[in-house]
């Protein structure tokens, strides 16, 4: 007898109409156990090891994984999210990029295009300039979003998502591992193990200084970003960086008054030439604070301020002066006698003597240092006090100063190069990573830096070049300089580009290329171009005489040549206001408006009369009729008028004896019809190899 019996929900069919659904949800379900994370290679298991760990999946992580994967290199990038650039998803508040996306230049040299393109990361792709994912001067940082995502999985960048690295630690070598190298675990548990770690971070930690009333503040990584939040309110905004100011660019059209207050003045980039300082583009608050329509900018200590909140206001003072004290009671019930009293008083005037509705805390980041374990813990980084908790402290080759190994990349670079460069922003640190990327190819894998070798009769032509196209030494200024090594008794010489200036000194050992005399390249600014109490719009601004380069303000060429690389002790102790020690030669190319150096007077010709006294050797470019003059009136030809890889007409003997012996020989012949045109044909004859030379 057959016994009927209720089937289980795991065999009852499912309904017809969605029977069509199952496989593109078995593929999604496959795909959600399988695939790391959105886009890029699967990397191995979490348990194996790897040789280089990136640790951060936005711009210089990626940036990194980009150069590590070209050089086929085992690495994984961690990022804890489940998107690169997970950062831009949420800063900054109010959605604008301060970067500027500049599609067009007038030019078609992609490498000159990357100079005043200041979002794109380098790759072989020109489709992943960010040019093709907005179209904004200023972007909105969800175009950011999606392009660092397509960044990774166009190039197939090995990312594990949603690992959120802890306890990182370095083991010393033992007999098991001869080799230092690092652990971290993740927040499962999960054990990793790499030899090289790079911290790709970024400042990711909001500044919250502590002090009597601090919970009071609401801020930047939470508050409000709906104007009409702030609609008849008063606003103490605490600040005066780019944060601080998008922010109160984004209310002040709504609210009664907004204050600003910092430990320090406003400073503007258009003045200082520092990209980090206040951009224009947030600045409108500084005309209605000049033009006297309420709102105002201060100067005063954060640390040392006291938040109390009373009759439903927040009121500021500073313990100790007495000018700060609010008023206790409201003016309504004073007495006339004592709002004369009041007004008598040297205190009565305290800036913020007014309550506010709302104070907001827009004091920037730091580096979060909780990653590490407490035996690999980096330290805090600049000399200087206020950049003491900000940046790790590293070397000048990206290595942290006490953890042999541990490297860092982009925005936490920055104290290395703080208010002097670009290396806190992408289209600076884009290039810093390059460099420790070539770094750590000789240092670990033994591959030299990469040079490009050249007749010395060129160093004209590929220095100009340099000068006018190369992106790097150009965003990366007094930093990264372009080195000129001569070889072969200064008849050739190798170009090593884009190395840290302050390295110098132990060029031979970072990069695997040996040198003796060497011409360094460098783009800086003039001394005295910015600084407190200078005007940058002053009538004497700028430089156009070529005699007179050395005081050039803005950004231009200098050249150092020495015989030999300067040692560290001199590299300490240069002149202030030298970027180098003192060297052989100095060469200053004069400043120019359009920042194009191709003037054959004012730059091209002063350079080349300085290459030519370091070279000792003449670096003219002639023309075919200029070289047989040059033939019939010289024993000694210009190098270039001697064609690389042939004869020319300078054989071993020189052109005046050359021309002799024709004569003497058209002398003896029986015949004596040879006239000085048939001579001067025959000469021409042989000098057939220059009618094709160009200058």
């Amino acid at each position: 007898m057959e016994t009927s019996r209720t089937p289980s929900a795991s065999s009852v069919p499912p309904p017809a109409r969605y029977r069509h659904l199952l496989p593109p949800l078995l593929l999604l379900l496959l795909l959600s156990c399988c695939a790391p994370g959105l886009g890029g290679s699967p990397p191995s298991p979490a348990n194996s090891g790897h040789d280089y760990c990136v640790i951060g999946a936005g711009p210089a992580g990626l940036q990194m994984g980009y150069f590590l994967q070209q050089a086929q290199r085992d690495y994984v990038i961690y990022e804890r999210t489940n998107q690169s650039g997970s950062f831009y998803s949420v800063y900054p508040r109010h959605r604008r990029l301060i970067s500027i996306n500049k599609r067009y230049t007038g030019r078609l040299n992609a490498e000159f295009n990357l100079r005043h393109d200041w979002n794109s990361l380098l790759s072989h792709d020109p489709a992943l300039l960010f040019q093709h994912f907005s179209q904004d001067f200023f972007p909105d940082a969800d175009a950011m979003v999606r392009y660092l995502n397509e960044y990774t999985n166009r190039l197939g960048l090995r990312v594990r998502y949603n690992t959120e690295v802890r306890q990182l630690r370095r083991h010393p070598p033992t007999a098991a591992t001869p080799h230092y190298h690092f652990t971290f675990t993740d927040q499962h548990a999960s054990m990793y193990t790499c030899r090289h770690v790079i911290v790709a971070t970024g400042l990711g930690e909001p500044n919250k200084p502590i002090f009597r009333g601090s919970d009071l503040l609401l801020g930047y990584e939470d508050l409000p970003i709906d104007p009409t939040f702030y609609t008849a309110k008063n606003v103490l905004i605490l600040g005066r960086g780019n944060a601080a100011f998008e922010t109160a660019d984004a209310i002040y059209g709504h609210t009664n008054v907004v204050h600003m207050m910092s430990r320090s003045r406003a400073r503007l980039s258009w003045s200082t030439h520092y990209v980090g300082d206040l951009r224009a583009v947030n600045n409108n608050l500084l005309d209605t604070y000049q033009l006297k329509s309420l709102d105002g900018v201060l100067e005063s200590s954060v640390e040392d301020m006291v938040l109390e909140r009373k009759r439903g206001k927040i009121y500021v003072k500073y313990p100790g002066d007495p000018s700060s004290v609010p008023p206790t009671t409201p003016r309504s019930t004073i007495r006339p006698e004592q709002q004369d009293m009041e007004e008598e008083s040297e205190y009565d005037n305290f800036s913020l003597r007014e309550g506010y509705d709302c104070v907001l805390r827009c004091l920037g980041f730091k580096f979060d240092h909780t990653i590490f374990h407490n035996s690999t813990f980096p330290g805090h980084g600049s000399q200087r006090s206020r950049l003491n908790f900000k940046y790790p402290a590293i070397k000048h080759n990206y290595e942290a100063r006490n953890v042999p190994g541990l490297y860092f990349a982009g925005t936490i670079t920055h104290s290395l190069d703080y208010r002097k460069s670009a290396g806190g922003f992408i289209h600076g640190f884009r290039y810093t990573v390059r460099v420790l990327h070539r770094l750590l190819e000789w240092r670990h894998e033994g591959v030299r830096w990469p040079v490009s070798s050249y007749s010395t009769r060129d160093l004209l032509n590929v220095l100009i070049r340099r000068i006018n196209q190369a992106s790097a030494t150009y965003q990366m200024f007094s930093v990264l300089a372009d080195i000129v090594i001569f070889r072969d008794g200064g008849d050739s010489f190798e170009l090593l580009e884009e190395f840290p200036v302050q390295l110098l000194a132990r060029l031979q050992e970072m990069t695997g290329r040996e040198a003796g005399p060497v011409v360094v390249l460098v783009m800086e600014y003039g001394p005295d171009f910015s600084g407190p109490g200078k005007d940058t719009f002053r009538l004497d601004r700028a430089i156009g005489d070529p005699h007179e380069a050395h005081r050039s303000n803005f950004l231009h060429p200098v050249l150092y040549f020495y015989h030999r690389l300067p040692t560290e002790a001199e590299m300490l102790h240069k002149w202030d206001k030298l970027l180098l020690p003192k060297p052989a030669r100095l060469h200053h190319v004069v400043e120019d408006f359009v920042t194009e150096w191709t003037a054959q007077q004012s730059h091209i010709l002063p350079l080349r009369r300085f290459l030519q006294t370091v070279t000792t050797r003449d670096l003219r470019h002639f023309y075919a009729h200029t070289c047989l003059l040059h033939a019939l009136t010289h024993t000694r030809p210009p190098p270039t008028c001697v064609m690389q890889g042939r004869r020319g007409i300078w054989h071993s003997k020189g052109i005046s004896e050359h021309c002799q012996n024709t004569h003497a020989q058209a002398r003896n012949q029986t015949s004596t019809t040879t006239d000085l045109p048939t001579l001067f044909r025959s000469t021409a004859a042989s000098t057939s190899p220059l009618a094709s030379a160009t200058s």
